[in-house]
């Protein structure tokens, strides 16, 4: 019967979905007797325990449900190796106020600068003050959107694409699209105006767009939705994969 009081306070634990509760009560008690730390003192330390977890955990959904390539923080970008962008900028986005103003962000520059990179980050960033981000590359998001329409789910998946707080949309202009591809495309654009972020990359500048939508009326559409409230990050140079595969090699 000695054990019946830890065997109900587990069950109930369990129940209340309260596992760092669980797991650390016996031992922050031994650690809290041997302080001298009250009952209450007590309770607070688990709280705490239990809910710096509880965020932990929702953080590793969020960056689950965005489902990047790879979990990059904007801490292991070398700016040294990217003169071109301010790193005081990067970091002020980071903050994430342009997603609660509803601002778009569009980087620019050679393949290999580390744009996707910096997306990655500032993906992380959004997870971390609990806001829903998604990641899809332009080429990917396209044939998703074709293959729903096929399916007859393109309402679904339009209406699932204007919930992320920020989405990003990663190499646009690396490969052309269909003219029914480009619609699409636009048209996810068009929903998210004013409504989310969205973050958009890019190897091509302003002016060659149109090689990839095929159509000066739609990219000037787009470009006028997407760039009304945006912050543009510039960023040409020398490769930085270029750059940082030499290093590995002399290394």
């Amino acid at each position: 019967m000695t054990d019946t009081p830890e065997i109900l306070l587990a069950h109930h634990l369990k129940s209340l979905r309260l596992p760092t509760f669980l797991r650390e009560h016996a031992r922050q008690a031994k650690l809290c007797a041997a302080e001298g730390i009250d009952h209450s003192r007590y309770l607070l330390r688990l709280a705490e325990l239990e809910l710096i977890d509880r965020e932990r955990r929702m953080i590793d959904r969020r960056i689950k449900a965005a489902k990047f390539p790879a979990t990059k923080s904007l801490d292991s970008f070398d700016f040294k190796a990217m003169p071109s962008l301010n790193k005081l900028r990067v970091m002020e986005l980071a903050r994430c106020d342009y997603i609660t103003s509803r601002e778009n962000i569009i980087a620019v520059g050679n393949s290999g600068t580390g744009k996707t990179h910096i997306a990655l980050g500032l993906g992380l960033s959004a997870c971390q003050k609990g806001l829903s981000v998604g990641f899809v590359t332009a080429s990917a998001l396209v044939h998703e959107l074709l293959e729903a329409r096929d399916d007859k789910r393109l309402l679904r998946l339009q209406k699932q694409l204007t919930k992320y707080a920020l989405l990003i949309i990663d190499e646009l202009g690396y490969v052309p699209l269909s003219p029914t591809g480009a619609e699409l495309l636009f048209e996810v654009f068009s929903q998210r105006y004013e409504r989310g972020s969205t973050l958009v990359t890019s190897n091509l500048p302003f002016d060659e767009w149109t090689s990839t939508f095929g159509s000066e009326r739609l990219t000037g559409a787009l470009l006028d939705r997407l760039t009304h409230h945006v912050h543009i990050l510039e960023m040409n140079g020398d490769s930085y994969r270029l750059k940082h595969s030499a290093k590995s090699k002399q290394a």
